[in-house]
């Protein structure tokens, strides 16, 4: 607990940086004394203070979307961005854009869910009829799902323009979070609550099929919830901020290192882990190339990978 303790208190020291790092001069001594202008103050309450929670929010609610994910499927090498769940997030943005612009985001958001939760399904679906025999056919099916609902996207998009969109929506990326335009990610947190409550129950659902059933525990229904869990963070996060990749990876499975697999214990630490992770690529991206800020999608992308062919070269071949 005193380790969690410290974790946390390094996120917030990072979410405190975090709101002093940018372009626009906002001085602490300045807000605290009141004698800040009126641009410095409209600033740090209109896009600092809300783009550090959104970091914050989408952090932590991706990393459990993670754990949850690799609960489900009993593999640890699989997230929303190589299980074709965020791909499909993204599909379902597009056609609800196009054949309902009209509609409010909450609107083209659950339409978002509704097409993670499907893309999700198929491939749990794909994963029943082939035979895998090794650990790391399960993200690559995942993988290439994603890259032939992606290529599907690409192409709606392409014929209708909407290129760009379809970009910007893969492409997570936190300069543009304004107060009004981060607020849908509270929904993840409620996710993430959700699945803490639940946590016990993944535990189990994670040991089997015949285990959980032996239990008295209903497999299907805890899937169902795992699944509705993390369609509906990942269209939350797509829609608010875009893709995050390799975030509901690493996380979880550096958690898992030094904690162990009990779901109930995981659940704080990759909270905490996934948000300071978050505001950690994202200070890094605004520091880099310092006036001009690279998005935390590129980022997150190249430490992602680094973790992500460590955790490939470490694990047996044989591991479930």
């Amino acid at each position: 607990m005193r380790i969690l303790l410290l974790a946390f208190l390094a996120t917030l020291i990072l979410a405190f940086i975090s709101l002093f790092v940018g372009v626009s001069d906002v001085s602490l001594p300045a807000l605290l004394s009141g004698t800040a202008d009126a641009r410095a103050t409209e600033i740090f309450f209109i896009s600092r203070v809300p783009r550090t929670l959104a970091l914050m929010l989408a952090g932590a609610s991706m990393a459990i979307a993670g754990l949850v994910m690799q609960m489900v499927v009993r593999n640890r090498f699989v997230e929303p961005s190589t299980a074709g769940t965020s791909e499909s997030a993204a599909l379902g943005f597009l056609v609800v854009t196009l054949l309902a612009p009209e509609w409010p985001l909450m609107a083209k958001m659950a339409v978002s869910a509704l097409f993670a939760l499907g893309g999700t399904a198929l491939f749990l679906r794909i994963l029943r009829a082939v035979p895998l025999r090794d650990v790391l056919l399960v993200p690559l099916v995942g993988i290439m799902l994603g890259g032939v609902i992606g290529a599907v996207s690409a192409f709606i998009a392409y014929r209708t323009n909407l290129m760009a969109s379809l970009l910007a929506w893969n492409m997570g990326d936190f300069s543009g979070v304004l107060r009004g335009r981060y607020e849908l990610l509270w929904l993840g947190l409620a996710g993430a609550v959700l699945a803490y409550i639940a946590a016990d129950r993944f535990t189990v659902a994670g040991m089997g099929k015949d285990f959980t059933t032996n239990l008295g525990l209903n497999y299907k229904r805890v899937m169902v919830l795992g699944l509705v869990i993390v369609s509906v963070v990942s269209a939350v996060v797509l829609v608010s901020v875009g893709a995050i990749p390799f975030l509901g990876l690493i996380v979880p499975n550096l958690v898992s290192l030094v904690v162990g697999d009990n779901m109930r214990r995981t659940v704080p630490w990759v909270a905490v882990g996934g948000a300071g992770f978050v505001l950690a690529c994202d200070i890094v991206g605004r520091l880099i190339r310092f006036p001009y800020e690279i998005p935390i999608a590129v980022v997150m992308g190249v430490v992602g990978s680094v973790v992500f062919l460590y955790l490939l070269l470490r694990t047996p071949r044989n591991a479930s």
